[in-house]
């Protein structure tokens, strides 16, 4: 079973070469065939012939390259290129980075690390997050630094 963060879940299947990252080194893997279910994708991975093999690869993380990819609407943005990016308040209180996203099923989570804490900010556009500034290294959000 593949989770899929696509938008819908199902385009992750147009996508023949994928890029398998975890503990080893990341390598390229061909995409047979795959549908959707319930519960995401099922699909089946060139040098992938049993469950064994399939749940080894559990928790490893899918890419595709990112040529392949669609461009983007002004205001849209991958959650890779909102990774690593410093986040502050609007009174300049540093929160640390982003070290993730998740999708909380209402929206996306940034989850941000200082390497004292960690906070979760909504990545709701002109609500929570005033600004993304992917050049400048930067999003500002509306968020109070107790939460």
């Amino acid at each position: 079973m593949v989770a899929s963060f696509c938008d819908p879940p199902r385009r992750l299947l147009q996508y023949s070469n994928w890029w398998l990252r975890g503990a080893d080194a990341p390598r390229c893997v061909r995409l047979l065939r795959g549908q959707e279910s319930t519960k995401g994708l099922i699909v089946e991975i060139d040098g992938v012939a049993d469950r064994d093999v399939a749940n080894a690869l559990k928790g490893t993380e899918i890419a595709i390259d990112r040529d392949l990819l669609p461009p983007l609407r002004e205001g849209q943005y991958y959650w890779t290129d909102l990774e690593g990016l410093r986040v502050v308040n609007q009174d300049n209180v540093d929160f640390g980075r982003v070290d993730h996203l998740f999708d909380s099923g209402a929206h996306p989570v940034l989850v941000i690390r200082d390497g004292k804490r960690e906070r979760l900010v909504p990545f709701v556009m002109d609500h929570h997050v005033l600004s993304v500034d992917i050049a400048g290294d930067l999003i500002r959000v509306d968020w109070d630094p107790d939460f």
